[in-house]
């Protein structure tokens, strides 16, 4: 099992120390052997867990900087709000960062959901139903958009392109990895299951997340996917890891672990990241990978 560092908070430093500590934030990671390194793609800071006042940095101009401060971490937003950025645009975004860090970007997207963001900055937030559709076109647009062989028009009911051209195109192969986020049983892992490849549930219970896994599979056996095709990823929000309990935190990890999950991602207490994941997390990273 693999380690992932989610960012999601900015605070206990002035402004001005936030650039700084997100590159030593960076350059702890890969010390310490994490494999990816993501942010929220939030423009409030979420309300209920933070003040919305309290720090937030946009998502893909962060993982841009992080791009030029690290070399071996994926990067990638959890998740993309689809309703945030049109799809061919999105598209592009996630090409130039891939392109510019090495074939280290990735996709991961969902369907949104934080209502007083988008009203308070002026961003259209359609009915759920609609936020799926959206969610699934906007799937269809990035995979044709990163195909160079593909860069003719798209022409669905929510997106019109007249064309899809992307160049450069992405490095990685075939084209960034598409992870989507959430554990709807009828929407969200149906559409891991035609266009993902890889989904992150919340760590709720192993045997909420074996029942989540076998839905994917149903879905999966639906539309003729191997299961074994998509990683299997989960975000802990428990208390052991972040209070420094890390013999709590891996025996919470084994009964994931037996469930196929390849990635658990954690959140640091502190907006001052760097500290926490080079003492907490990197005595975790070898012990995580016998599993």
């Amino acid at each position: 099992m693999e380690l992932g560092i989610h960012l999601v908070t900015f605070t206990d430093q002035d402004t001005d120390a936030i650039g700084p500590t997100l590159a030593r934030a960076g350059a702890a990671a890969e010390a310490a052997g994490v494999a990816t390194v993501s942010l929220m793609d939030h423009y409030f800071q979420m309300d209920n867990v933070a003040p919305a006042e309290d720090p937030m940095l946009e998502g893909y101009t962060t993982l841009g900087f992080l791009a030029g401060h690290t070399s071996t971490v994926r990067l990638q937003l959890l998740v993309t709000g689809v309703s945030y950025r049109q799809p061919g645009l999105l598209a592009k975004i996630v090409a130039t960062l891939d392109v510019l860090s090495g074939g280290r970007g990735g996709l991961g997207i969902g369907a949104a959901w934080y209502e007083r963001e988008h009203r308070g900055l002026g961003v259209p937030f359609p009915p759920v139903a609609e936020r799926f559709e959206r969610l699934e076109e906007t799937l269809q647009v990035c995979l044709q958009m990163w195909d160079p062989a593909d860069t003719g028009a798209y022409d669905g009911r929510h997106y019109h392109l007249a064309e899809t051209l992307c160049s450069p195109a992405p490095l990685s192969q075939p084209h960034p990895p598409v992870l989507i986020g959430g554990g709807g049983e009828r929407k969200t892992l149906r559409l891991v299951a035609q266009y993902a490849d890889a989904c992150n549930l919340f760590a709720a219970s192993p045997g909420e997340i074996a029942h989540k896994l076998d839905v994917l599979r149903g879905h999966c056996a639906d539309v003729g996917r191997d299961e074994a095709e998509i990683r299997k990823t989960i975000l802990y929000a428990g208390p052991t890891l972040a209070a420094g309990d890390t013999d709590a935190f891996l025996a919470d990890m084994t009964g994931y672990a037996g469930l196929g999950i390849s990635e658990v991602v954690v959140m640091p207490p502190t907006g001052r990241a760097d500290g926490w994941i080079e003492q907490v997390c990197g005595p975790v990273v070898p012990r995580l990978a016998e599993m």
